[in-house]
């Protein structure tokens, strides 16, 4: 238990504080990200978003070559990504929050957030493990589509394993230096910013008092996934950044009870990685003096986010992943199952978001 200690609690809740002071300093939700492009033609949390899978791609790639961490893409089941995918999305816009956004805004003491936590870990538990477990395992492995050698299928190895490496640092390559000279020539060349350059006076107001730049939000969140790939994988997890697991381990430690052998099975390092996200975004947002416990107005927007929180549950376990595990952190992987996942989440988020708040214009 001590050296579990070590490598388990100790790392998952330090990266999970990081994770979460980060989160509240740069809103970081994906949620608000996808809604903001059709509501209202708002940018600048894609961006961050996009910034965070460049950084990770570059450097998963990286480290992996380097024999630091050895990549984990998910594997293809399209009728799962496709389903899980899409109802995770609309369960994100009702539930007002994406998988992060929803666990970092109970931190700043928002009780529908916390209601919507409920409902993913509900959800998340009676597909893993529950009722559901049958139908979701039945979605998967009738639709699994591996690459030629059996290994999750990727956009470097699609073509045939004995292209894969090549391609793959390709499309690494040629994805990072696109992204690099896009947002280079749109917002840091002397004529698009006019003549400014980086100001860091008084850089402890900005840090935590004033809220975060996308781009400062897109690197400082692709390093902490740089960081946690690797203690994740120490503690006997390999995989980067999520979030729907460690609300499913919390949730299983209580109905599974307390004793030592469900503590360990439960709380693994991902679980701990959620607590201490919500610690570091509570923290944060104390000393921003942005914490405040807030209720809606009226019972319906509670059951709303309850409810979107279930969907989002379902939709992660279906696609082997939430926003986080499969967006954030299976594209910079080139898992084509969390790409495809990623763009009906999109769709999803986008479809409701209509729903709800366009459908009357």
């Amino acid at each position: 238990m001590a050296l579990d200690f070590v490598v388990v609690v100790i790392p998952g809740l330090l990266v999970g504080i990081i994770f979460g002071f980060v989160l509240q300093r740069g809103r970081f939700c994906m949620n608000s990200a996808f809604r903001d492009i059709i509501l209202l033609k708002q940018y600048s949390l894609l961006k961050a978003v996009i910034v965070a899978i460049v950084v990770q791609m570059v450097a998963f790639h990286v480290m992996d070559f380097l024999g630091i961490i050895t990549l984990n893409p998910k594997p293809l089941a399209w009728a799962g990504n496709i389903l899980g995918g899409f109802i995770f999305g609309i369960g994100m816009a009702l539930a007002a929050g994406c998988a992060s956004g929803t666990t970092y805004r109970v931190g700043e003491g928002m009780v529908g957030s916390l209601v919507a936590l409920l409902g993913l870990s509900i959800g998340a538990l009676t597909t893993g493990a529950g009722l559901l477990l049958p139908v979701k395992n039945e979605i998967r492995s009738a639709t699994t589509i591996a690459a030629d050698d059996g290994s999750a299928l990727t956009l470097g190895n699609m073509l045939g394993s004995g292209m894969a490496d090549l391609l793959t640092w390709l499309i690494v390559i040629v994805v990072a230096a696109l992204t690099i000279a896009y947002f280079v020539w749109k917002n840091f060349l002397p004529w698009k910013n006019e003549g400014k350059t980086l100001d860091f006076s008084d850089l402890g107001k900005k840090i935590f008092k004033e809220g975060w730049a996308w781009w400062v939000t897109g690197i400082a969140i692709g390093l902490i996934g740089c960081i946690a790939f690797i203690s994740s994988a120490a503690a006997g997890r390999n995989y980067p950044l999520g979030i729907t697991a460690g609300w499913l381990g919390v949730l299983k430690y209580f109905v599974a009870g307390s004793t030592v052998a469900a503590a360990e099975a439960a709380l693994g390092w991902i679980a701990w990685l959620v607590i201490g996200a919500v610690i570091g975004a509570f923290i944060s947002a104390i000393i921003a003096k942005e914490f405040k416990l807030r209720t809606p107005k009226e019972g319906k927007i509670l059951l709303g986010q309850f409810v979107g929180g279930c969907l989002m549950g379902f939709g992660a376990v279906t696609a082997a992943g939430c926003n986080i595990g499969n967006l954030l952190s299976g594209i910079p992987q080139l898992s084509v199952g969390s790409i495809l996942t990623s763009i009906f989440i999109v769709l999803g988020t986008w479809m409701m978001a209509y729903l709800l708040f366009m459908r009357g214009d």
